[in-house]
């Protein structure tokens, strides 16, 4: 056949497409394309989470995932790749299980028992809101573009069970939240650095860059519920300074009130960066104002470096390990300068965040970064991500 196409797949036979092309294949040659879901399941009063990762790299042929359990500073990481082909619509890789139960709303994620760690757990997200798009990820350096993904995520609750290390515990609506993102584009960070591309010294020395990415389930007195998306980037660096909000509040009827402004007034334990509460003063579109308040409710929170985020031990997003590869490992202690360097700083963290106008009080996943100096709060020019 002079001019093939991808396989036949399940999907094709919807009336979905958007390219000339089968569902087996996407419209660019980028070892970079991902598709990515992501999601964390947290105890309300931060005794324990779970975390969970499944990404698709088609032009790479493989499929890899990661779940995860933290217990205070305690963590166990599976990690299961395998050979994308033949089956590029299956969701499942090793003992890791990411299921679709009823679309933008109710998701299901497993970890079967393994040998790898003791950890299992069954897990079911329900949506309190829809899902909300964010804005679209455009990253360009020069004149090569690095990354462009499109992203929703949604905020609800969690049940279902966890087993670890012979414990047993039960996941209910009432007593614990989950969140969930799901994403497709170029993405960064995605294999072995190219050696054969001009380096890319990413952030300057001397410049101070902060985030957070920061889903939260808030409940009012009376009981209802509403979500909250907090996520800002700030550069700040002698001459220049850049923030970027893109931030809401998110009703269950689909309506929003974006917060135009944030800031932060945070604060890190300088030895490894983890996020110990704070406040951020927003300013909505509405014209009214706010402030949030940030309590970091334990030391629990998934360090997503050992999902590989910003890389591991050497092993990378999307990269070739085979036909099917399962690992992982214990951390006693995630909070040591020495481990918190080898994870990154990129780490899901369990707060509890207080809006006094609205009166109401909720938990959520905090996903902090504070690179580079910020004196003012307290933090030296130690350039680690």
């Amino acid at each position: 056949m002079p001019n093939p196409v991808g396989p036949l797949i399940a999907a094709d036979e919807n009336f979905t497409h958007q390219i000339p092309e089968t569902f087996a294949c996407v419209a660019t040659t980028d070892p970079s394309w991902t598709e990515k879901v992501c999601a964390m399941a947290m105890a309300n009063d931060g005794s324990l989470q779970i975390g969970f990762g499944l990404g698709k790299y088609t032009n790479r042929n493989v499929m890899d995932a990661y779940a995860a359990v933290s217990r205070g500073v305690e963590q166990r990481t599976v990690r299961a790749s395998r050979r994308l082909a033949p089956q590029p619509d299956v969701t499942i890789v090793g003992p890791v299980h990411y299921e679709i139960v009823e679309p933008l709303h109710a998701v299901r994620f497993r970890l079967d028992a393994n040998d790898c760690q003791p950890l299992a757990f069954d897990w079911l997200f329900e949506s309190i809101v829809p899902p909300f798009a964010e804005e679209r990820t455009h990253l360009q350096r020069d004149y090569r573009l690095m990354s462009e993904l499109v992203r929703y995520h949604q905020i609800g609750t969690a049940s279902g069970w966890i087993e670890l290390a012979g414990e047993r515990f039960e996941m209910t609506p009432d007593t614990w939240t989950s969140t969930r993102d799901h994403s497709w584009g170029v993405r960064y960070d995605v294999g072995l650095p190219l050696a054969d591309v001009e380096p890319n010294d990413g952030i300057p020395a001397g410049a101070g860059f902060m985030m957070i990415w920061c889903p939260v389930l808030m409940t009012r007195r009376d009981g209802s519920q509403y979500g909250m998306h907090l996520h800002f980037t700030w550069f700040n660096m002698p001459g220049f300074e850049q923030k970027m909000v893109s931030s809401r509040i998110e009703y269950a009827d689909g309506s929003q009130l974006m917060i135009t402004d944030m800031q932060p007034r945070l604060r890190f334990d300088p030895n490894n960066r983890r996020l110990l509460g704070g406040e951020l003063q927003c300013a909505l579109a509405d014209g009214s104002e706010r402030t949030l308040q940030i309590e970091v409710l334990a030391d629990t929170g998934i360090q997503l470096g050992a999902g590989l985020y910003f890389g591991f031990d050497g092993k990378h997003h999307g990269q070739w390990h085979g036909d099917l590869h399962i690992e992982g490992e214990h951390i006693a202690d995630c909070s040591t300068p020495e481990q918190a360097r080898r994870l990154h700083q990129i780490r899901d963290t369990v707060i509890q965040v207080t809006d006094q106008k609205e009166g109401a009080t909720g938990v959520g996943n905090c996903q902090p970064i504070a690179y580079g100096p910020w004196p003012e709060l307290g933090l030296a020019d130690d350039p680690w991500m």
